[in-house]
């Protein structure tokens, strides 16, 4: 799963309108922005810190003399280092400190839900946003079937239409 900053904004609304639709918080209408925006913060805040650990990698790399095929590896011992979750780790990390806002929030009027009871759907608002990179990987095979996989021709191609299929969805 991957967050595109775009999505960030409506997953935060989501969030909010799914939890307050199903009473496991209150938020008064006229604060339910400005809860929006906390989840928002959290999650840019993220983002932030993948582009950090993204730059440290960029920069091991060229000290290392790699070529960018080892960028996920490399990212990787990053991450570590930094104690920076990726993936669906990266994702729980997320869903954990939206769940320690809610309750400290001045934007939330009360929780009545428990964090097992509200994680499964955050995590499922979270999902029908994230997993769009299967969707775009379907879609681009399926535009390439005329290239054969594994070449240079295909990655080259792959790439492009991955990146064409992301413009027009507003991803990036």
């Amino acid at each position: 799963m991957r967050l595109y900053p775009k999505l960030v904004p409506i997953i935060a609304r989501e969030v909010i309108q799914k939890l307050t639709q199903d009473n496991d918080i209150e938020v008064e209408p006229i604060r339910a922005s400005d809860a929006e925006m906390d989840l928002s913060a959290i999650m840019r805040e993220y983002l932030a810190n993948e582009e950090r650990v993204n730059q440290a990698t960029r920069e091991a790399l060229e000290r290392r003399g790699y070529d960018s095929a080892k960028f996920q590896q490399v990212k990787r011992e990053m991450a570590d280092v930094r104690g920076f979750q990726l993936g669906d780790d990266g994702i729980e990390f997320v869903i954990n400190q939206m769940l320690e806002f809610l309750l400290v929030s001045r934007n939330v009027e009360e929780v009545f839900s428990d964090d097992q009871g509200m994680r499964p759907k955050i995590l499922a608002v979270m999902k029908k946003h994230l997993d769009v990179e299967d969707e775009i990987d379907r879609e681009a095979r399926g535009r390439l079937k005329h290239l054969q996989e594994g070449t240079g021709a295909f990655e080259i191609e792959y790439q492009k239409v991955i990146d064409q299929i992301r413009r027009a969805r507003g991803l990036i």
